[in-house]
């Protein structure tokens, strides 16, 4: 697959050679600006970011929240985005504030002239525009193809179209199906015609578990053929599950970035450890350090510095004890309850 064009969103470049980034989206209403929930959604902005989330999109459903998103949008470092539906006034306003770029769904946004004036908007300010196609929004027009792959592609180039006489090109796309195999075969249509980064996932994919197997499904093979410069796993789940998750399809497809990687066994009668809510605990701190290496959470010796001996720290269970090792080699014994202080020093050793 030849490289795409780049597209630069606030402080991220998609597209051409640059790594593939991962995003989700908020989950919860916006808060009001100055109150205590504004700022808390800052502190979880920057937890995402630590997580390794590269962009944040946001629903903007009225005035009130366009506002809101400018404030946020004034003080955080991380690149985020307005998504819209039905009222293009609303991407007008966003446009006010310094946003990374602006989703609109061309299945509900209406006429092409209010297209047309959120494209000059925003080229004047230096703002990309994804383009989202659904199949569940598809134009009047396409809802009833028996192609929906060919009619997700079709929605898409008929705005890209637009845009394309208005000499606009700052320009992402996404075609997202509610099944796997129409997404799949949107995605590389597209890819086959055109030099434009695409945004890979998975839509309507459902709770925690199937969530992740159906966006793995979708994402990976596109990312091993080449296609796709940013990635979200849509669950009906956390934030946090959606960056981790997408973290993991980007090491399965060799395209990961740096950070540690957990390793741990599923837990059986054998397992005088818990690693579950071991790895509960600590799953999210070990996941924004920067360093490279793999951490095991095993339940016991079976499952432990043996079939670990890769791991540049471990933890497991041998009958009454705790063994932290080494690449296999053990370290230390301790009790149970040293296990978190012991652990948070061996840590900090690597």
């Amino acid at each position: 697959m030849s490289l795409t064009r780049e597209v630069k969103a606030g402080s991220l470049i998609m597209g051409g050679s640059w790594p593939v980034s991962v995003q989700t989206m908020w989950k919860d209403a916006l808060p009001e600006p100055g109150s205590p929930g504004f700022e808390a959604a800052l502190v979880r902005i920057a937890g995402l970011a630590e997580l390794g989330c590269g962009i944040l999109r946001f629903a903007v459903p009225d005035e009130g929240a366009a506002e809101a998103l400018g404030a946020l949008a004034g003080r955080s470092s991380l690149p985020l985005v307005a998504d819209i539906h039905f009222d293009w006034r609303l991407a007008l306003r966003c446009l006010d504030f310094p946003l990374a770029k602006i989703r609109i769904n061309p299945g509900n946004i209406g006429a092409r002239w209010k297209m047309e004036e959120v494209a000059n908007k925003a080229a004047s300010k230096g703002v990309p525009i994804r383009i989202g196609v659904n199949s569940g929004s598809l134009p009047e027009d396409l809802r009833e193809a028996a192609d929906r792959a060919s009619a997700i592609v079709e929605a898409a180039e008929r705005e890209i179209a637009v845009l394309d006489g208005l000499g606009f090109r700052d320009l992402v796309v996404s075609m997202k199906a509610s099944d796997v195999e129409t997404t799949l075969e949107a995605n590389r249509r597209f890819a086959g015609r055109h030099d434009i980064p695409l945004h890979l996932g998975q839509t309507e994919a459902g709770p925690l578990v199937s969530g992740i197997v159906r966006n793995t499904a979708v994402i990976l093979p596109l990312l091993r053929e080449g296609i796709g410069a940013t990635i979200r796993v849509s669950l009906s789940d956390s934030m946090e599950s959606e960056v981790l998750a997408g973290r993991e399809i980007l090491a399965c497809a060799g395209l990961g970035r740096k950070g540690v990687s957990i390793v741990s066994c599923p837990r059986c009668g054998r397992a005088s450890f818990d690693t579950h809510a071991f790895t509960a605990r600590w799953a999210e701190r070990l996941y924004k350090l920067e360093k490279s290496a793999t951490v095991a959470v095993m339940g016991c010796v079976v499952n432990g510095p043996g079939e670990a001996r890769h791991a540049d720290l471990g933890i497991t269970g041998a009958g009454d004890k705790v063994i932290i090792f080494r690449k296999g080699q053990i370290a230390r014994t301790i009790s149970p309850e040293e296990a978190d202080t012991v652990f948070e020093e061996e840590l900090g050793k690597l």
